[in-house]
């Protein structure tokens, strides 16, 4: 299995809203993936409630069978249509991919 991490800093305002509003926005698009996307075996994402100087500001979890599944679910137009508004209302995306145990 592979397990897809990416956290996230926003801008403090983008495409018209401030960071909370884009971040709820992005955390209904991401939430809704699994509906559309079957190659998705479990996501999760959640926005920081420190807000530490260190933190990201959102960050999503996500598992995989294998990484051509992760890579059919990273061309899925679904995932697709997120990725550009994520683009625009960041300020810095880290992401690591690695094989986990089957739980």
């Amino acid at each position: 299995m592979i397990r897809h991490i990416v956290c996230w800093k926003f801008l403090e305002n983008a495409e018209g809203c401030s960071k909370e509003e884009n971040l709820r926005k992005a955390k209904s698009m991401l939430d809704a993936l699994p509906h559309a996307i079957p190659e998705i075996l479990s996501l999760e994402v959640g926005i920081d409630v420190t807000h530490g100087s260190g933190s990201f500001d959102m960050a999503l979890n996500a598992t995989f069978e294998s990484v051509q599944t992760m890579q059919a679910y990273q061309r899925h137009p679904a995932h697709m249509n997120v990725v550009p508004f994520l683009r625009r209302v960041q300020s810095e995306k880290s992401v690591v991919d690695y094989d986990c145990p089957p739980r």
